[in-house]
């Protein structure tokens, strides 16, 4: 906790007196808290003051938050949103620099707060812990804090629609009928709102956000086309896939409605497929008011590229009006460039930026539409392609502590989803948390975050010492699922039962744990640590191959005891070295025969693994060929973000926006254009370009902490220009 507060958290009255519901439990356990009443599910708050100004200021600083979120306006003027969600023992709070909107006289601040109620991967609710703090600070002196002089009321507009997604987010049915107009503004007369209650135990443990609020801005569709079958309905086209809520204006008489369809695809017949592929049915609809210009405003976001608006006759809109209110992470576009010879290559770069981009949220998403959750294995792909394009570490940073305080407080072996209420683990991702602390000290340099992260990593590995057997090899890990891959069809066959996991021993948990060990060793390495266990890593390679390598095939199998040898049990052990020259030809003849025959989430590793062992010209192949398991499929079938599966067909509820799949953004910058950092934030990087004879020139730019680096190679030649002070080791 970083800032001492006077304001106090003020609630719904509804709220206030209620037990916080204790939601944090181990996956496989039973959930012992009470039932959620239902009454207090998916709600809107209004909150607002007024207050006067002698002078405008040029020192005006707000700190506020609320749980679950909330939007805020000053003087009509939207500000910003947030919190980025946190458990309510590590709660963030936002800062904004309020003297731009402020003014002489009378101002006022408005929030919309709302409390979702589910328990689900978007947002930490489900609980009962509702309600807003704020504190406005003008000249150093407190002119503004949450307590009961403040006025509450409900939106009422928001009627429930259903939930989508897997309880993801309510439909807003909107009905203007309902709607407070004005309220955001400081000559509402709010004398007939409610008087908050102040919540004198509330137990939220505050800490400044580590990360800036999401950047939201409008923009246009590229195309409108009128629909003959509704008079005065349109389709919009944005151009592409996006993260917001959409908006248009209309007029009617009262009670008259519009529906609104959205989704990331059109029909065979050129309607929208509102009923998308990732379980979510973008079906709303919009009662109007009858005044002389009615808004729409939803308050979630969405997944989507097109939107149908069908109107009841006599409706009338200006399509002028049409518009998305876009959000996601701050994205410089500038900070990097990419540009090839090849167009099939500078598309897949292009998915995968803007699949990056739009999965970026307040935390990173597994896909912004259907669970809108960070999952830990996930990320080990996504904050490495993020780094690449933005240049941006603090949300990376970020997602190392969402885990290792959200996470670990449940389970010192970590969840698998960090921040929001529902519990599940998966000891893949668990184990890849040291590599990505590793990987981040090599990008950033932080290597004071290291150090306080250490004991976190070391506890991390501790858990997974009741599992051990005699010969260092983990064994039933039964009560913490193995995911292996995803899909289920994605996993080559793998041979071990997984759901749910089976006794026993198998490949590819133990390779992650050898995974883990060895950046544990790199990081001890890089804080001049001692390394106790180099002795047990080797003893821990040599049980690992008794126990999976097949010496008549030199192929490693799936589990003991069995005979089958799949992509997965194979490039594991590639990537982490625990092959030996013989194996480990025979591994790369595997994935050369297999080629990528997993899904997108392993290709990341599968594709790391030949770069390891030297195979570029291979990586280069499988990134860009034109099997089903490619990116060029997604090309193909007109994808303008990445997709969670190689094809829309190869999942039955597929995510169109899936940033898991931006592995080629890391390998062509590390293993194409062979420049990676030599120690930590890039003041020494090596450069070793691998280049393929079929691609005629690349550009290419990217930021590291001291400044940008760029690439170009063309006519067999390759430059590197780097900032001042980099040392660059060129390899042969």
């Amino acid at each position: 906790m970083d800032k001492r507060w006077s304001a106090h958290w003020i609630m719904d009255e509804d709220f206030a007196g209620l037990k916080p519901i204790d939601v944090y439990r181990k996956q496989l356990e039973p959930s012992q808290g009470p039932k959620h009443r239902d009454d207090l599910k998916n709600r809107h708050m209004l909150a607002r003051t007024t207050f006067v100004l002698d002078d405008s200021y040029e020192n005006a600083v707000l700190h506020i938050t609320a749980d679950d979120c909330y939007k805020l306006y000053v003087n009509g003027t939207f500000v910003g949103q947030g919190p980025a969600q946190g458990n309510h023992y590590h709660y963030y709070y936002n800062r904004y620099d309020l003297a731009p909107f402020l003014h002489k006289g009378v101002n006022v601040i408005a929030v919309h707060v709302y409390y979702q109620g589910l328990i689900c991967r978007a947002f930490n609710s489900g609980d009962y812990r509702q309600g807003l703090i704020a504190e406005l600070d003008v000249q150093g002196r407190t002119v503004v804090k949450t307590d009961r002089t403040w006025k509450i009321e409900t939106a009422r507009e928001y009627a429930s629609g259903g939930t989508v997604g897997y309880d993801t987010q309510y439909l807003e049915h909107i009905d203007n009928r309902l709607k407070l107009t004005g309220w955001r503004e400081p000559s509402y007369d709010d004398s007939g709102w409610r008087t908050p209650a102040e919540h004198w135990s509330d137990d939220h443990r505050l800490f400044a956000q580590p990360t800036p609020t999401v950047s939201v801005y409008e923009i246009q569709p590229v195309q409108i086309v009128s629909l003959p079958e509704n008079p005065g309905g349109f389709l919009l086209d944005f151009g592409g896939e996006r993260t917001g809520q959409f908006r248009m204006k209309a007029r009617g008489t009262p009670g008259q409605t519009i529906e609104i369809r959205c989704g990331e695809e059109l029909e065979d017949d050129g309607s929208v497929r509102y009923k998308m592929r990732c379980n979510c049915t973008y079906r709303e609809v919009w009662t109007l008011s009858g005044s002389d210009e009615d808004e729409l405003e939803f308050y979630d976001y969405k997944a989507f590229r097109y939107v149908e608006v069908l109107l009841e006759a006599g409706v009338q809109t200006d399509p002028d009006s049409f518009g998305v209110i876009v959000r996601h992470y701050p994205f410089d576009e500038e900070a990097s460039r990419f540009e090839s010879s090849d167009p099939l290559l500078d598309r897949i770069w292009e998915i995968c930026r803007e699949g990056v981009k739009y999965g970026s949220q307040e935390n990173y998403v597994d896909c912004p539409s259907r669970e809108k959750g960070q999952y830990l294995g996930d990320n080990t792909i996504i904050t490495h392609a993020h780094a690449y394009l933005t240049g941006d570490l603090r949300l990376f940073r970020k997602s190392l502590i969402d885990f290792a305080v959200l996470s670990s407080r449940t389970c010192s072996g970590f969840m698998a989803v960090a921040p929001g209420h529902f519990m599940q683990e998966f000891v893949d991702y668990s184990l890849q948390w040291p590599l990505q602390l590793l990987r981040y000290t090599m990008l950033s340099g932080d290597t004071d975050f290291l150090r306080e992260m250490l004991p976190v990593a070391e506890r991390l590995m501790r858990y997974y010492d009741k599992y051990k057997r005699e010969d260092g090899l983990l064994a039933n890990v039964t009560d913490k699922p193995n995911l292996v891959d995803w899909p289920t069809n994605m996993r080559d066959g793998y041979d071990f039962p997984l759901e749910p996991v089976g006794e026993g021993c198998h490949n590819v948990v133990n390779a992650w744990y050898y995974g883990a060990m060895l950046a544990m060793s790199e990081i001890r390495q890089l804080l001049n640590e001692p390394d106790p266990e180099s002795g047990v890593r080797s003893s821990f390679k040599n049980a690992f191959r008794q126990a999976f390598l097949n010496t008549e095939t030199n192929l490693f199998s799936d589990a003991e005891g069995s005979l089958h040898s799949s992509l997965h049990a194979n490039a594991l052990p590639l990537l982490f070295r625990l092959t030996e020259e013989r194996d480990r030809r025979a591994v790369v003849g595997l994935i050369r025969e297999k080629r990528l025959s997993c899904g997108v989430y392993i290709a990341y590793f599968v594709l790391q693994a030949l770069a390891a062992a030297g195979e570029h010209e291979l990586v280069y192949e499988l990134i860009t060929s034109d099997d089903l398991h490619s990116w060029s499929t997604m090309v193909k079938e007109g994808a303008t973000t990445c997709f969670e599966v190689w094809s829309k067909d190869l999942k039955r509820n597929t995510s169109l926006c899936h940033p898991w799949a931006s592995a080629p953004i890391p390998l062509l910058i590390e293993e194409i254009a062979g420049i990676k950092p030599a120690s930590p934030g890039w003041t020494s990087l090596t450069f070793a370009p691998r280049v393929p004879a079929s691609l005629d020139k690349i550009s290419l730019q990217f930021r590291i902490p001291s400044g940008t680096v760029r690439f170009s190679y063309a006519d067999g030649k390759a430059e590197l220009d780097v900032p001042d002070g980099v040392r660059v080791e060129r390899l042969s």
